[in-house]
């Protein structure tokens, strides 16, 4: 864990594959999500942690608890679809798609033919 600029960086392994995931301060998480259809558990922002243990995680995905995802992904143009705790109980990854806003429902702008001071999405940004 690293601080940088008041976000908390975390380097994480998931599968064998080492991720660095930014958080602002006091916004991270130990908990449990539902990826793939399998529970993962770990520490991460608060908004990507739907369940606070792994029983909660498990009772999920044998029915007691509805996941939004699977039931009826709200992400549209291929946009990547999680669980999270707070409202409205998903939140969907639209990096590489083109598109971005809440359910990955927004044409990305051109880069350059907006005005100054326009807010470029950081979803839109190609590296």
């Amino acid at each position: 864990m690293v601080h940088v600029n008041n976000f908390l960086v975390l380097s994480v392994v998931f599968l064998g594959v080492k991720f660095c995931i930014s958080c602002e301060n006091g916004q991270t998480k130990q908990g449990c999500l539902i990826r793939n259809l399998v529970c993962s558990c770990g520490i991460g922002c608060v908004s990507d942690y739907r369940y606070d243990t792994i029983h909660e995680c498990q009772n999920a995905l044998r029915g007691k608890k509805k996941d939004i995802c699977k039931l009826n992904n709200p992400c549209q143009h291929g946009g990547t679809c999680i669980q999270i705790s707070q409202q409205p109980g998903y939140k969907c990854r639209c990096e590489g798609t083109g598109y971005f806003g809440m359910r990955c429902n927004r044409a990305c702008p051109v880069p350059g033919a907006g005005r100054i001071g326009d807010i470029f999405p950081y979803e839109c940004i190609v590296i």
